[in-house]
């Protein structure tokens, strides 16, 4: 049975993103955009729009054609909104990046994604001179190899007359699917249009707060900042009050000084925020809008009660540009612990991981969803994308749950392997690879041991070989030393054997149930 959404669609314009965002902002004229949290520098409006076209033209000045790709290695600061639209009307896709990447991981990166050229925060250079010694650099801020990103704002604010299909790729943020290293998800302008008018056309109260500041402090890379802070919230009028990381004090101060209403958040800033030792005082926010990782409503009541705010679950994937489900003040869409219903324009069904037939509403099975946002495809791995989509276009999003009387969805257990640590995913094969290269290790598995903090952290089970020793600590630092930060494994301990399948399938399961004797 498809589910359909209650809300109406939005027809979506035939027009580049670029254009889309530039008509959606033009009249704001000197009113903030982007401001840095830590230092208080700042850009209007007109200064984005203006600075944006100026990189857009140095951009195509040096060699960037429509499809070439930009690989963006930034932490969140007020820079990186001007070179993200300047590179989206040049016509480029926006390969987005974690900054926290090892050297051996930015290889993998430009090795799965051929940038053309990379933009990246000044102390970062160095890093990606290390993986990558050939690809130009432009630097926010100065750095040696680099040519700075101010030498490209000196030449015309006119937008560059680039002829763009909406079909053509954006942005290309990564995404692990289910396994594996992450692979470059391909979002068109249309999807991302799509998904914006999609938010707008869904009743959603406190969720959209036009001309209200935002603190952006949910990275760049993610698709979640990219759409609600890059995409919609500049769209929607909002001040980005940038943090380049995050600290709960700061955070907290930021709130204050800048009267933010709405909060886009993931569980460990909610958590931290329901712990926050003394008086927490947010006088000017009434809603928090949470997504990227489950949110308990134990989490959610206790947050509200701290704050009086409520608190909104969102639910999607990179996959689909973002969101296709939204919990709101709708009060069909208001139930704890529900991802809520289906925003406009999308469609789901949920299918009995046994038959493959769709089940009945209190039934369980996989969700699948469709519509205008679901992505292009993985970069360069067909086969990847028809495993994830099928040939009607749904997307089997590897989360198992149901839909109720109402309309409303619940997500109650998972498919697909990854983890979830701090709202990141964290793809098991990956450290599996890395751990498997030290000489020590026979066998090891990776799996997700449940943790109040970060919601699951990375465990691994390791089998050493016969008469070799290694403690678990310095297998840890191992894995530490070669990957990002969030996909450290933060718990390890030795079996005498890992357990698979007949076909040789890691079976998480069964590890996750010796766990709990």
């Amino acid at each position: 049975m498809v589910l359909v959404s209650r809300y109406p669609s939005r027809a979506i314009p035939e027009v580049p993103l670029a254009r889309f965002f530039r008509d959606a902002v033009a009249a704001r004229g000197e009113q903030v955009a982007v401001v840095d949290g830590p230092t208080g520098r700042s850009y209007t409006f007109r200064q984005l729009l203006d600075l944006s076209a100026s990189v857009a033209n140095g951009l195509i000045a040096r060699g960037i054609a429509p499809g070439d790709r930009i690989a963006f290695v930034c932490p969140n600061i007020p820079e990186v909104a001007l070179a993200y639209h300047g590179a989206i009307a040049a016509g480029a896709v926006a390969m987005m990046v974690n900054p926290l990447a090892t050297p051996e991981e930015l290889i993998r990166y430009f090795g799965v994604g051929s940038p053309r050229l990379a933009i990246a925060a000044a102390p970062l250079v160095g890093a990606i001179r290390t993986a990558a010694p050939e690809l130009p650099v432009i630097s926010l801020g100065e750095a040696p190899g680099a040519e700075p990103l101010t030498a490209l704002l000196g030449g015309s604010t006119v937008p560059p007359a680039v002829a763009i299909s909406p079909d053509a790729v954006a942005v290309m943020p990564y995404s692990s699917g289910t396994t594996g290293f992450p692979k470059g998800v391909m979002l068109t302008h249309r999807n991302v249009i799509a998904q914006c008018l999609a938010i707008e056309a869904t009743p959603h109260g406190d969720v959209v707060i036009p001309d209200a500041p935002l603190l952006a402090v949910l990275p760049f890379f993610h698709i979640y900042g990219i759409m609600a802070f890059l995409t919609l919230g500049l769209m929607r009028g909002a001040k980005l009050v940038t943090m380049p990381r995050f600290d709960l004090q700061q955070y907290v101060e930021l709130a204050r000084r800048h009267e933010v209403p709405l909060l886009h958040t993931v569980p460990p800033i909610l958590l931290g925020l329901a712990k926050y030792p003394g008086e927490l005082s947010l006088p000017h926010v009434r809603a928090a809008i949470c997504g990227a990782a489950p949110l308990s409503a134990e989490l959610a009541a206790e947050f509200t009660r701290r704050t009086g705010a409520t608190v909104y679950q969102v639910y999607g994937m990179t996959e689909v540009s973002g969101a296709t489900h939204l919990a709101a003040r709708d009060p069909a869409c208001s139930k704890p612990g529900s991802i809520g219903c289906l925003i406009a324009s999308a469609e789901a069904r949920v299918i009995s991981t046994d038959t493959g037939d769709d089940v009945a509403p209190g039934e369980r099975g996989e969700i699948w969803v469709r519509g205008p946002f679901v992505m292009r495809g993985y970069f360069e791995d067909p086969q990847a994308t028809a495993q994830t989509i099928d040939r009607d276009g749904w997307l089997h999003t590897g989360d198992i749950g149901y839909v109720d009387a109402d309309g409303d969805f619940w997500v109650v257990d998972r498919v697909k392997e990854l983890i979830k640590y701090k709202g990141l995913q964290v793809a098991p094969a990956e450290l599996e690879a890395v751990l498997l290269q030290h000489p020590a290790v026979a066998d090891c598995a990776i799996y997700a041991q449940a943790d109040d903090e970060a919601g699951e952290i990375p465990k691994a089970a390791v089998v050493l070989k016969r008469d070799v020793t290694a403690t678990a600590d310095e297998l840890m630092q191992f894995v530490q030393a070669r990957v990002s930060p969030h996909k450290r494994v933060r718990a390890l301990h030795f079996v005498d054997a890992i357990p698979k399948s007949a076909s040789g399938k890691i079976l998480r399961r069964v590890l996750l149930a010796q766990d709990r004797t």
